[in-house]
């Protein structure tokens, strides 16, 4: 199976099952095991499809895209073991995950935060997919900076034009050429000619 088919199905697929997390998380009022065990799955695959859209665009996506795909993927490397910890300790819910973490939470999201941004910018410079994709996780990725000031609905709002985001990155490594870039492989047969 080739990088673009993977990496844009696991996008797809993966940010859907996020999404699907939250919203079960939100209805029940807290966590259980099936919610949780949906978003373990999640953020086990959110540094690997991140790392693979980073890929699917290289090098028009440059060091801003490499800083932000390398600094959102360790952000979910750490999210990842605190639903493991969550899962052995019997954590109740996300405030009471926090609390529990201490500062390191707080650190984690802001590094989350300052990541998605830039990895965001760098998508929508780079070209080779459809601007809005990268300009919408930039928006998902401050909608999450002010989350913790909104009722809990809203914070799902910004889950999911975050999800929106990766999903239709997804999509567009799904429909475009051999690593994302048509224009250059079309330039490419013209100077062969």
């Amino acid at each position: 199976m080739n990088l673009r088919l993977l990496t844009g199905g696991a996008a797809i697929v993966f940010s859907a099952v996020y999404l699907l997390s939250d919203l079960i998380e939100l209805a029940q009022g807290g966590f259980s095991g099936m919610q949780l065990g949906l978003t373990y799955a999640a953020e086990a695959a959110i540094p690997l499809f991140v790392l693979g859209l980073y890929a699917l665009q290289r090098p028009r996506i440059g060091r801003l895209g490499l800083a932000g795909a390398v600094g959102y993927a360790y952000t979910y490397v750490f999210f990842t073991g605190t639903v493991l910890y969550a899962i052995v300790a019997g954590v109740p819910d996300w405030p009471a995950l926090s609390e529990r973490l201490g500062a390191w939470t707080g650190v984690h999201s802001v590094l989350m935060i300052a990541a998605g941004i830039a990895f965001g910018v760098a998508v929508a410079r780079a070209g080779q997919w459809p601007p809005w994709t990268g300009w919408t996780l930039v928006a998902g990725m401050l909608l999450y900076a002010v989350s913790p000031t909104l009722p809990d609905v809203m914070s799902i709002g910004a889950a999911t034009v975050r999800d929106l985001a990766f999903a239709s990155m997804g999509w567009a490594a799904l429909k475009s050429g051999h690593h994302g870039d048509r224009p250059a492989a079309a330039a490419h047969q013209l100077r062969a000619q």
